[in-house]
């Protein structure tokens, strides 16, 4: 059922099967302590990351090419609502160009639901394929990674500052760093003492503002996708008994998790994408 561990031997039981299979193939050499150890590269989500990137944008390629004058086939036509719902969405959301934008939400959209979409398969076939050549430790879910999902959101935080120097200018943007949520204070009297307390204030906030953005933007779809993957563990332990009850308990579960985790991958990856269309157009606005 399980993958063999490193030392030969498969879980001895359900604790050691769940913890083996939360291991990452990474760049120590050995499973990790922790789940959050960012001194570490996971090879596996690196690898299917990038084949999930690039199966999405051959997928869109490919509906690219196929765009004709006349009525659209199903394929092209799927992907022409997505992409027309994804821009009319950039459009109320950033009060400005979204010639590059709308792009980058779209991409954030399909890569993502890719990356979802791979909790799907039997959490048992890929470790499985890939322990029969001595690969012992896979986890094919990037996004229930925090080393992924949190590479996700810092190229987010980064697209806003990028946005908010833009559109205000390098004075503009530190200006407000310094003069909001609470003003300058005035410039008379007690004010221009505590004008510099209210500089440190307004800088501290806007910092933890920031951040909080960019970690909960991780933190939210890791959860939901760790979570998810987690349950998929718990279902298929109860395939381990040989036995028609446990096989059949196994199977109906299963199905009915997948058909309702089906609701969360597309859910989480709309999530994203509109919390990212929304701080970029954050980063639009004047204060």
């Amino acid at each position: 059922m399980a993958t063999e561990g490193s030392a030969g031997h498969g879980p001895a039981n359900a604790s050691e099967y769940i913890v083996h299979h939360l291991g990452h193939l990474n760049t120590s050499g050995h499973p990790q302590k922790a789940i959050i150890d960012f001194s570490i590269v996971n090879i596996d989500t690196v690898f299917w990351s990038v084949a999930m990137a690039l199966l999405a944008a051959f997928l869109m390629y490919r509906a690219a090419k196929l765009v004709t004058s006349g009525v659209p086939g199903r394929f092209v036509g799927a992907i022409e609502s997505v992409v027309e719902f994804v821009h009319e969405q950039a459009r109320s959301i950033v009060h400005g160009d979204v010639s590059k934008i709308a792009p980058l939400a779209l991409a954030a959209f399909i890569w993502i639901v890719f990356m979802n979409t791979l909790d799907l398969l039997p959490v048992d076939l890929v470790p499985w394929l890939l322990g029969l050549v001595g690969i012992s430790y896979q986890r094919i879910v990037p996004t229930a990674d925090l080393n992924g999902t949190m590479s996700l959101s810092l190229v987010v935080l980064g697209t806003t500052l990028y946005y908010g120097v833009k559109i205000k200018g390098g004075g503009g943007f530190v200006h407000e760093l310094f003069t909001a949520p609470f003003g300058a204070g005035p410039s008379s009297g007690i004010g221009i003492v505590l004008k510099p307390v209210l500089w440190v204030v307004n800088f501290g906030m806007q910092i933890i503002e920031y951040l909080a953005r960019a970690v909960s933007l991780g933190m939210r779809l890791f959860g939901n996708m760790f979570a998810g993957e987690l349950v998929f563990m718990l279902i298929a332990l109860l395939g381990a008994t040989a036995t028609v009850w446990g096989f059949g308990l196994h199977f109906v579960m299963g199905l009915a998790w997948a058909i309702f985790h089906i609701l969360i991958i597309v859910l989480q990856a709309f999530i994203f994408m509109m919390l990212t269309l929304v701080y970029i157009g954050q980063a639009h606005e004047h204060h």
